[in-house]
């Protein structure tokens, strides 16, 4: 049995370390596509063991642009968005395989957050993310950071089972999606918002204190005060460029 009238649809850069386990999970997708925007590590020869994967290249616009631009080379119209280290599980795939699409409703999928193969509770915790839809009907907003699939007018309908989602294997990771998540904040908001260097200090202090304590983060162990601590830079890093940019703009 094959999925024939949906297209997993994945933007990629750099994901040699977690692309092989969300490749392999969609062995039943008749179409997967891959845009890569610019890997220079192993992906795309990853990728390229795949039969069922058509591989696009082209340039990063911000995520919400940038995936709208991959959607468009999926030979169907109804699309599962997924990103380059997140796995379906077996459960979410036979699920799918037997619903009903429906252009009226949007589908929405539990998805549990790891660091490593931890499963992270509470800095965390899973969330119900929105992932497949009908291009054709709606779309991804344009927002360079934190897109998401335009609801209004439709209804929401879970799919049982689950993907699993694993954003960091090295505090590496961490520093270099810091580093991208903060620019492309400050990007999106020049001349919208208003930034200083003691709003970018306790934005970050108080990121720490929600993450460890109010979220209980700290039941989560090592991997807490992790993500606690690349939460606080992220804040930080986000509000102090953008103040940068901001002044450089005037």
């Amino acid at each position: 049995m094959s999925i024939k009238n949906i297209s997993c649809v994945i933007i990629v850069k750099n994901a040699a370390a977690t692309i092989d386990a969300t490749l392999g999970s969609l062995n039943l997708f008749e179409d997967v596509v891959l845009y890569d925007n610019g890997s220079t590590d192993e992906t795309l020869e990853i990728a390229k063991r795949y039969s069922n994967v058509t591989i696009f290249q082209g340039e990063f616009l911000g995520f919400g642009e940038t995936k709208n631009l991959a959607c468009s080379f999926a030979k169907n119209d109804w699309v599962l968005s997924l990103d380059a280290d997140e796995v379906l599980s077996d459960e979410f795939i036979k699920n799918l395989i037997s619903i009903e699409l429906n252009d009226k409703n949007i589908y929405a999928i539990l998805r549990e957050n790891y660091y490593k193969n931890t499963q992270i509770k509470h800095c965390w915790g899973d969330d119900i993310i929105i992932r497949l839809f009908n291009r054709t009907k709606t779309a991804f907003t344009k927002e360079r950071v934190h897109e998401k699939i335009i609801e209004e007018g439709f209804g929401i309908v879970p799919i049982n089972g689950s993907v699993k989602h694993y954003p960091y294997a090295t505090i590496t990771d961490f520093i270099i999606k810091l580093d991208r998540y903060s620019s492309e904040f400050a990007l999106s908001n020049v001349g919208k918002k208003n930034s200083s260097p003691a709003k970018a200090f306790f934005n970050g202090i108080f990121s720490f204190f929600k993450t460890y304590f109010i979220k209980r983060g700290f039941l989560d162990g090592y991997a807490g005060l992790i993500i606690a601590f690349s939460h606080m830079a992220t804040n930080f890093y986000k509000y102090i460029k953008l103040y940068e940019l901001n002044k450089e703009r005037k």
